[in-house]
């Protein structure tokens, strides 16, 4: 896993993260966003990783959500939310870090993930991560916005 900016960690999150990951989707999404009972079920299911960034002086940071379908070898990273507090910290990069991780231990050959073609910032981290667009969606988004699809081969480490 990439290395975290200082008292800053990755880590699972657990349902007594719940109030926190609804909040933060609040805050970094004007659409397309999870419900209460979306990450309640992802918490519980053993076919999703949710991750969580935090410091001890700020609380939550940010999140990533990968889903994992069984007998497949690639893993979708569905979501990378960054609080404002966490903006322009390394908090996406290590998020990235930490899914592309999760992948890895389930034995995944590769992460994808889709993304809006407006969203220059996350297409930039996503690149200099080394992801490859694939293709792309035409009104893939819940206000018709197109997306690029973005995809990593997953090297075992």
């Amino acid at each position: 896993m990439a290395s975290n900016p200082p008292c800053t960690f990755v880590r699972a999150a657990t349902s007594a993260d719940l109030d926190a990951l609804v909040a933060l989707e609040l805050q970094a999404f004007s659409g397309d966003r999870m419900s209460r009972a979306q990450y309640r079920r992802h918490l519980a299911s053993l076919g999703a990783a949710v991750l969580i960034a935090e410091a001890p002086d700020d609380g939550l940071l940010g999140s990533a959500l990968v889903f994992f379908r069984r007998g497949s070898s690639l893993a979708r990273l569905y979501s990378i939310a960054t609080a404002p507090a966490g903006r322009g910290r390394g908090i996406g990069a290590s998020l990235l870090a930490a899914a592309e991780a999760a992948a890895r231990a389930r034995g995944c050959r590769a992460l994808r993930l889709e993304v809006r073609v407006d969203n220059v910032a996350a297409m930039g981290l996503y690149e200099r991560a080394g992801y490859r667009r694939i293709g792309g969606y035409p009104g893939y988004y819940e206000d018709g916005a197109d997306a690029w699809r973005y995809e990593k081969g997953l090297a075992a480490s």
